[in-house]
C-alpha cells in the first residue's frame, strides 16, 4: 500500500530548509549553493544580506564548449570540478577568500564533494 501523504518534493524541502536554517552568507563570506540536475550542475555564490547573486557558473556552458571542440567528453564529477574552479575564479577576481558552503538537499558526496574540493584547491576557504 503506497504512502499517499508522503511526497518526494516535500521530503526534499524539509531536507533543505534544515541545512540553510544553519547558514548564511554575508558580502565577505557568501553562502555557495549548488544545483544538481540528473545532467548538468550548477552553482552560486549568494548574499544573503543584500539577497543578491554575486557569482553563477554551470556546466551546461562548459559543455557547450568541449562538444564545440570535438575534445573527449568529461564526466559529470568532472564538469562539477569545472564549475568549482570558475565560481572560484570568479570569487577570486572580488577578493573573496572564504564562503559557506551550502549542499542544499543533496548529500555531501559526489559531485557535490567535487565542486567544494575544486574551490578549496583554487585557495578559497570553505
Amino acid at each position: 500500500m503506497k504512502n499517499t501523504n508522503y511526497h518526494a518534493n516535500d521530503a526534499k524541502a524539509r531536507r533543505t530548509k534544515r541545512v540553510r536554517a544553519k547558514l548564511f552568507g554575508t558580502a565577505q563570506r557568501p553562502r555557495v549553493t549548488v544545483y544538481r540536475s540528473n545532467r548538468y550542475i550548477s552553482a552560486q555564490a549568494i548574499d544573503d544580506n543584500a539577497q543578491k547573486t554575486l557569482v553563477f557558473a554551470k556546466d551546461a556552458q562548459q559543455a557547450e564548449k568541449s562538444n564545440k571542440k570535438s575534445e573527449t567528453k568529461l564526466t559529470k564529477t568532472q564538469r562539477a570540478t569545472v564549475v568549482g574552479e570558475m565560481i572560484a575564479q570568479q570569487l577570486k577576481t572580488m577578493k573573496i577568500q572564504s564562503v559557506v558552503f551550502d549542499r542544499g538537499p543533496y548529500r555531501y558526496h559526489g559531485r557535490i564533494k567535487a565542486v567544494a574540493d575544486a574551490l578549496r584547491a583554487q585557495g578559497v576557504q570553505v
